[in-house]
């Protein structure tokens, strides 16, 4: 009685040892850049709730300040939009981030946020 192999043949296990080494690449280049926008993203709520009756400057400059602790380099407090609405200030800034991949690839990503609630996730 001859019983038939199972399993993984050695070319399966390479194209699967591939996928997971490009996915942890792909991950590894994107983390840093999705890190700085959830600190961006979180000092623009926590200053559009503290600051409630604060000026634009007064704002631009609390960002300018929590950016510096927080390590935020890729907007300053000039790029921020700051508005009302009724008597909350609403703070957004929205860029770019153009992410190296490998040879002539990368990966654009707009990130946006607001300090509103139900603004741009």
């Amino acid at each position: 009685m001859i019983k038939n192999q199972r399993g993984v043949t050695l070319m399966g296990l390479m194209m699967i040892c591939v996928v997971l080494v490009l996915a942890a690449v792909l991950g590894m280049k994107l983390w840093p850049s999705y890190m700085e926008y959830s600190a961006a993203k979180k000092a623009v709520i926590a200053i559009g709730s503290d600051m409630r009756g604060g000026t634009v400057a007064d704002v631009r400059k609390a960002f300018d300040k929590r950016a510096q602790i927080d390590g935020i380099e890729v907007i300053k407090g000039a790029d921020l939009d700051v508005s009302k609405d009724g008597a909350d200030i609403v703070i957004s800034f929205a860029y770019p981030k153009k992410i190296p991949l490998f040879g002539n690839v990368s990966l654009l990503i707009d990130f946006a946020a607001s300090s509103a609630p139900g603004g741009a996730q």
